[in-house]
């Protein structure tokens, strides 16, 4: 296989697992309709951070070691499973607020985020791709397939999840300017209280999931 082949080879496996609906969109899309356009991409560029992080731990082999130790794989997980606990009860308990309706807007798109924003959707990004050990696994599996015979495992990982992070960006890119032409339709407040919803809904499910993942 030589370095083109099998940078396509993997493009092709990352872009159908990219445009599936996961947690990343749902995100995504939540940041950019209740928040702001500039707290959407900053989650993105949080998000393929992480990924770039775990490209380079699966190619030097730390994902391995990951896989490899039940006690340190099942550490990552529960703490990743009470970050997408606690986020999502947090979600919700705000759109259970007395006064919400009455005290509060949904913040408009348009409107400049902020640095202060910006860097909460970053850090919002990093934490959820970083706390996913499943993310490390997948690249410990796939990876090292990909490593044409003479080239550096290391190089060749962090090309492979640069491929990864250009099509992410470009995917979940489209989603924010999508979200973002959509949001002053759905600028109300009853709507946001229930994209919340369903999101921390969705947090807390998958949260769950993986926390009990770690019996089966």
């Amino acid at each position: 296989m030589t370095l083109a082949q099998a940078v396509l080879s993997f493009a092709f496996v990352v872009g159908l697992l990219t445009i599936l609906p996961g947690l990343d969109t749902a995100l995504v899309i939540r940041g950019t309709l209740t928040k702001s356009r500039r707290y959407g991409g900053a989650a993105i560029l949080g998000i393929q951070v992480g990924t770039l992080l775990w490209g380079a731990a699966a190619a030097t082999g730390a994902a391995a070691l990951l896989a490899a130790s039940q006690v340190a794989y099942a550490v990552l997980s529960y703490a990743g499973a009470g970050y997408l606990i606690v986020m999502g009860v947090s979600i919700i308990a705000k759109t259970l607020r007395r006064d919400r309706d009455t005290t509060s807007e949904p913040a408009s798109p348009s409107r400049p985020a902020g640095v202060a924003e910006a860097r909460s959707g970053f850090l919002l990004g990093l934490l959820t791709n970083l706390t996913n050990p499943k993310v490390g696994v997948f690249y410990m599996a796939t990876i090292p397939q990909f490593v044409p015979a003479g080239y550096s495992p290391l190089w060749v990982g962090l090309l492979l999840a640069g491929v990864h992070c250009l099509i992410g960006t470009t995917w979940l890119g489209l989603i924010v300017v999508g979200a973002n032409r959509l949001a002053p339709k759905l600028c109300s407040v009853s709507v946001i209280k229930w994209i919340d919803r369903v999101t921390g809904g969705s947090l807390i499910f998958l949260g769950g999931k993986l926390a009990f993942g770690q019996h089966s």
